[in-house]
C-alpha cells in the first residue's frame, strides 16, 4: 500500500488539461497530473489524435492517463496500447463523467448503475496494466446517492487508490449538491486511499475537506484553470498568490500551446485567455477581441498589452511530494 499524505492531483477536464496546461500547473507543485479523459474505443480504433492526447511533458511524474469505457474486450486492448507508451505511471478508470453522450452508453458515471461491472473492469485494468499503479474515479451514485453500496463495491476493487467526486451524476456540477459527508462515509469503510474532489477552490477549503472527509488528498479541476497556483498555496498553507508575473505565466502557456498544436493552438487558447482574464478590468472587451484573433503575433501583442507587470517575478516551484513506485 502506498503511503499517501495530503496528495494533490489535477483533475482531468476535457478541453483544458492538455500537455501545455499540465506543464504550467506542474510548476506550482501539483503531485499528480491526469490526462483529459480518453475513450477506450477511440484509443483502440482511432489512434493518431488520441495518442497525442496522452503525450506528457518531462516534468510530469507521476502521470496518470484516464480512460473511459464499459466493454471488457475494448478496455483490455486499450490498456495493452497504454502499456506500450513510455512515462505513464497510473491508468485511471473514469466512473464519474456525467455527460449524456458518455453516461447514456454505460460509460463514465453509467458504470455506477452496474457496480459489479465497475469492479470487474477496474480489476481487469489492474490485471492487464504494467504501470506501477491503477486507480478509479467515482461519483456518489447515478440518480441518487449510494455511498454505502459504493463502499462495499470498492472493497472488491484491487486498484491502488480511488478519487471520489462528492456529487451524483444527476447533480452535475451544482455547487449546493456537494456532499463531503458521503465521501467521509465511504472513506470510513474502505482501506483504499481516498482522494476527495469537488468545489475545492482555495487552500483553506482543501484543508477543510481533508479534515472533514479523512481523505488522503484532494483533486482540483476548475479552480486550477483560473488559478493554476492553487496547488502552491495549499502546499504553503497560504492564501497569498506566489511571486509570479501573470503576463509571463500566460505567455509561457500560450507558447506551449503553439509548440504542441501549431497554429490551431492560437484558437484553442482563447478559452484559457478568457479564464486568465477573469477578474481583470476590461475582461469582457478583451475576451471579445481575442475571439477574433487567429495569428500568433496578434495574440502575443494582446497578452503583452492586457496583462501588466503589477505582480512580482515568476520562478519555478519545486515538486514537493513524490510517490514511491512499487517495485512489483
Amino acid at each position: 500500500m502506498i503511503g499517501f499524505d495530503n496528495l494533490l492531483m489535477l483533475a482531468p477536464l476535457a478541453g483544458y488539461t492538455d500537455l501545455p496546461f499540465r506543464s504550467v500547473v506542474k510548476g506550482f507543485g501539483v503531485d499528480i497530473t491526469v490526462s483529459e479523459m480518453i475513450s477506450s474505443h477511440a484509443l483502440v480504433y482511432n489512434n493518431t489524435r488520441t495518442l497525442k492526447m496522452i503525450e506528457k511533458s518531462p516534468k510530469e511524474q507521476p502521470y496518470s492517463v484516464q480512460i473511459s469505457g464499459s466493454k471488457e474486450e475494448i478496455i483490455k486492448k486499450a490498456v495493452e496500447i497504454l502499456n506500450t507508451q513510455k512515462g505513464i505511471d497510473i491508468i485511471d478508470l473514469n466512473c464519474g463523467c456525467p455527460a449524456p453522450k458518455v453516461a447514456n452508453h454505460g460509460n463514465g458515471s453509467g458504470l455506477l448503475k452496474d457496480l459489479k461491472l465497475l469492479v470487474k473492469i477496474a480489476n481487469l485494468i489492474k490485471d492487464t496494466a504494467t504501470t506501477p499503479y491503477t486507480s478509479l474515479k467515482v461519483r456518489l451514485g447515478f440518480d441518487k446517492k449510494i455511498p454505502n453500496e459504493i463502499a462495499q463495491a470498492l472493497k472488491d476493487v484491487h486498484s491502488d487508490f480511488v478519487v471520489i467526486h462528492g456529487r451524483t451524476r444527476a447533480d452535475g456540477y451544482k455547487k449546493e449538491r456537494i456532499d463531503y459527508d458521503a465521501i467521509a462515509t465511504i472513506k470510513s469503510q474502505i482501506s483504499l486511499p481516498v482522494i476527495a474532489n469537488g468545489e475545492i477552490d482555495s487552500a483553506a477549503k482543501a484543508q477543510e475537506v481533508l479534515s472533514h472527509t479523512g481523505a488522503n488528498g484532494v483533486m482540483i479541476g476548475r479552480a486550477a484553470i483560473t488559478s493554476p497556483w492553487i496547488f502552491w498555496q495549499i502546499k504553503n498553507h497560504t492564501q497569498d498568490i506566489p511571486p509570479i508575473i501573470k503576463r509571463e505565466l500566460v505567455m509561457e502557456h500560450f507558447k506551449k500551446m503553439v509548440e504542441f498544436y501549431g497554429e490551431r493552438g492560437v484558437i484553442m487558447f482563447r478559452k484559457n485567455l478568457h479564464a486568465y482574464a477573469k477578474g481583470h478590468e476590461g475582461a469582457s472587451e478583451f475576451r471579445n477581441l481575442v475571439n477574433r484573433l487567429s495569428s500568433v503575433d496578434e495574440v502575443q501583442n494582446q497578452i503583452e498589452h492586457f496583462f501588466s507587470y503589477s505582480q512580482l517575478v515568476a520562478h519555478s516551484f519545486p515538486q514537493l511530494v513524490h510517490l514511491n513506485k512499487r517495485t512489483s
